[in-house]
């Protein structure tokens, strides 16, 4: 058995590595501790006198975690906390470093989180291990549970559904509807009713869900008056979010998500909002976040 001490140093010496590894796979920063996490635990369990290369060996164990979690959160389709993303760092009594976290956060570019959710767990391991660490297919194969040629496929099949992603999130079409967006929630946040106006289609609809106890007996709004008037000064915490690839916003004070706007946009104006509070839906939403 190796000494407890030996084992926890050479650990640690890998443990910035391995959350790099784990965030990159997971998109959590609090699910990224806990692989981990696991994977001292697996580590500590078995023998690694034999092992030539502790770094390479650490990483199949924390790939081998992620997997398993993934393909646990895609069985379960857990209560949205949008952990498909960067999320918020903070500072913590735990050891970690923030300004490495937040350069964690940085590292995952708005075209992984635009399908971030859509590849399934062997094509993102896949992925991530050949296109972004360098790990060869022979390697991914084993912790996969595939051979070398379907590791290639998977990361192939994800690689060209990133780059899609990158061609969209490029386009100026994209970057018009974010500059929309963004326009309209600053405007709400200020309370400026003449610039929402602006941003508005003069017949624009607002779909309220019933879910959502404030606005239950209102569930559809017309026109861009009222629309506008509902919401100047009412979207202090709001803030822009990928929905299914395009520009939303979401509305989550302190990580509690109360629902999500969908957009729809015509000739540069908004010309339909969906409110969707329901957690049922939401679930089905694939949703990353997005820095303003």
């Amino acid at each position: 058995m190796d000494d407890p001490q030996w084992l926890a140093e050479h650990f640690e010496t890998h443990r910035n590595h391995l959350k790099t590894v784990a965030y990159r796979m997971l998109g959590s920063l609090n699910e990224a501790e806990d692989a981990v996490q696991e994977s001292w635990i697996r580590f500590s369990r078995t023998d690694s006198s034999n092992v030539e290369n502790m770094g390479g060996w650490l990483t199949t164990i924390v790939s081998r975690v992620c997997l398993d979690m993934l393909r646990a959160r895609k069985s379960r389709r857990e209560e949205l906390t949008l952990a498909g993303v960067p999320e918020p760092v903070n500072n913590q009594q735990d050891g970690s470093d923030p300004e490495q976290e937040a350069l964690l956060a940085d590292s995952v570019g708005l075209a992984m989180l635009m399908v971030l959710g859509n590849l399934n767990p062997s094509e993102r391991i896949a992925f991530v291990l050949h296109d972004i660490f360098a790990l060869s297919f022979s390697e991914i194969a084993p912790i996969i549970g595939r051979n070398e040629v379907a590791a290639r496929q998977l990361a192939s099949r994800a690689r060209r559904r990133v780059q899609g992603a990158k061609a969209t999130a490029d386009s100026e079409e994209f970057k018009r509807k974010r500059e929309l967006v963004d326009a309209f929630l600053t405007a709400s946040r200020s309370g400026d009713f003449v610039k929402l106006l602006s941003v508005l289609d003069p017949d624009v609809v607002l779909r309220q869900d019933p879910a959502f106890p404030p606005v239950a007996a209102w569930p559809l709004v017309h026109g861009a008056e009222a629309v506008a008037k509902g919401f100047a000064g009412r979207a202090q915490g709001a803030r822009p979010i990928l929905i299914n690839g395009s520009v939303g916003a979401v509305v989550a004070p302190r990580g509690n998500m109360l629902f999500v706007l969908e957009f729809k946009i015509v000739e540069g104006k908004i010309t339909e909002i969906e409110m969707i509070a329901e957690q049922s839906r939401i679930r089905q939403l694939d949703v990353a976040e997005m820095k303003e």
